[in-house]
């Protein structure tokens, strides 16, 4: 779930809802901004399904993370945690609510008001994360600064999984070592599911 970061005017509540797992059928609210994109449940479900040899014990990022809507569903499926970045702290703060709504554990899910490409910035003396979720604003070109930073700064453990989320037709620049798993088209947004090799450890 992504917005436009120009627009800051509240303009009224939604929800999400959380399709299978320990806490399916939840719905959740949302702030609702203008330019804030929800990943619809066709999409989720579709996602999910790629996932669900992978996802149980998956330490995982929701960059961009919104509404949180791929984080949460990471959880209620036995992700063993989830990181979710997010630069609004209006949003921020309503995704740490809904943490505390499902009673989830600050060891499980942690909610981390800022830029995710300054995030990304710091590098790791060991890679962090199994699942990456990139599904960043459209139309503003975060997609290929945020592979570049996830590889450079060593964030990403050997045969890590990457969902990215863009507009219909998006070119993006991926590393030669990553292979493209699965790819559907669904309305305007194209769904992409990579697989990082490492093969330094091959």
């Amino acid at each position: 779930m992504k917005k436009n970061r120009q627009q800051n005017s509240l303009k009224a509540t939604g929800e999400v809802r959380i399709i299978a797992g320990n806490w399916r059928g939840r719905k959740l609210p949302v702030l609702s901004l203008e330019g804030l994109r929800p990943t619809g449940d066709r999409v989720k479900e579709m996602v999910f399904n790629w996932l669900m040899p992978y996802i149980v014990d998956s330490v995982c990022l929701d960059c961009f993370a919104g509404s949180g809507s791929l984080g949460f569903e990471a959880l209620s499926r036995q992700a063993k945690q989830v990181i979710f970045l997010e630069l609004d702290k209006k949003v921020a703060n309503q995704l740490s609510h809904n943490l505390k709504t499902l009673k989830c554990s600050s060891e499980k899910a942690n909610v981390i008001n800022q830029n995710s490409l300054l995030f990304l910035a710091t590098i790791q003396s060991e890679p962090q994360f199994d699942l990456v979720f990139l599904d960043p604003p459209f139309h503003f070109d975060l997609v290929d600064q945020t592979i570049f930073l996830l590889l450079k700064n060593n964030w990403l453990k050997p045969n890590a999984l990457i969902y990215i989320e863009t507009e219909k037709g998006k070119i993006i620049d991926v590393p030669n070592d990553w292979v493209l798993l699965k790819e559907k088209n669904t309305g305007q947004v194209t769904s992409r599911l990579f697989q990082h090799q490492d093969v330094s450890v091959c």
